[in-house]
């Protein structure tokens, strides 16, 4: 994931020769169009809903590999039509103006077209090949993402928890693909997990970008929150609320004792960055509480299913 202005747009002080060489190749930005890097953790997660609900057994390779395959293409899918609504707004931003559609490197209509047919083939790969149930999952997941989510960030900071919901799907698409029911905690509490941790997570992606999702009109938590105080007074919180989360596996009955131990260690560390921000006030204090919160989410999910009660 970039940090704000990690791809910022090239310097007018660079020679032609240079440009040349740094425009990105046609492979470079197709994995830009559909967010390859960002779009890993969609897969990761997918893959331990899927991981918990066999834990007990009844791994089955070619259902995993269609359920990834059907889940990459509806996450790379959602990511076009994300950036065909946002060119204009991308176009402000040091970070994605170099992007395909804003830079004009690629049209309008050729993006339509693979956004198109990566989240229809998804859908219907997942329907076909997985279940019905991953399927529907999976196209609601799309639905929120682009067509309630995407707006709502020129119109209500709220939509941090709106995005955070089709953020938390993918896990429970992966629940329901290893026969998991969507009556049963276990892919309910998936969902919880994702849900809660993307909060901190993009409380200090907002904060760090915060000037340039001002210009470009989004409305952010972080929006004129010069010193940062409020936004990681928010992360802290939640923070705090994963550690809460982390002990509710025990009267659940999902997972022992040593995950508990671990996910409040963790929590605590994110909680113990925050902190020090708010004694420095320096960015790269908070820059380190992103960092946390990247750490934070492989161990607890490798944690989760090492102690998951079958």
């Amino acid at each position: 994931m970039q940090s704000c202005g990690s791809l910022g747009a090239l310097s007018e002080t660079v020679s032609e020769e240079e440009l040349e060489v740094a425009v990105p190749t046609l492979g470079e930005d197709l994995k830009t169009l559909v967010k390859a890097r960002l779009n890993l953790f969609v897969i990761i997660t997918t893959f331990f809903g899927y991981a918990i609900a066999c834990r007990g057994g009844g791994w089955e390779f070619w259902t995993l590999l269609h359920l990834i395959i059907g889940t990459t293409a509806c996450a790379f899918g959602s990511a076009v039509f994300n950036q065909l609504s946002e060119v204009d707004s991308d176009a402000l931003m040091k970070r994605t103006a170099n992007r395909p559609l804003p830079s004009r490197r690629m049209g309008i209509v050729p993006a339509f077209v693979i956004g198109w047919g990566l989240c229809a083939f998804g859908i219907v790969h997942l329907w076909s090949m997985v279940g019905s149930t991953p399927g529907w999952i999976a196209a609601a997941t799309i639905v929120v993402y682009v067509f309630i989510y995407t707006p709502m960030k020129k119109w209500s900071s709220t939509n941090t928890l709106v995005g955070a919901i089709p953020g938390a799907l993918p896990p429970l698409i992966g629940w329901t693909a290893g026969g998991g029911g969507l009556d049963e905690a276990g892919g309910w509490y998936l969902f919880a997990l994702l849900f809660l941790w993307q909060l901190p997570h993009f409380v200090a992606i907002n904060w760090l970008c915060r000037e340039e999702y001002e210009l470009a009109g989004y409305k952010m938590w972080s929006n004129g929150d010069v010193s940062g105080k409020r936004s990681v007074g928010l992360a802290v919180a939640f923070s705090v609320g994963l550690g809460v989360l982390s002990a509710a596996v025990i009267p659940l009955g999902l997972a022992s004792w040593p995950f508990v131990i671990l996910g409040l260690l963790l929590a605590a560390m994110l909680v113990a960055t925050g902190q020090r921000f708010l004694r420095s006030g320096e960015r790269v204090h908070f820059r380190k509480f992103f960092l946390a919160t990247l750490l934070y989410l492989p161990l607890v999910l490798v944690a989760l299913l090492i102690f998951w009660r079958v």
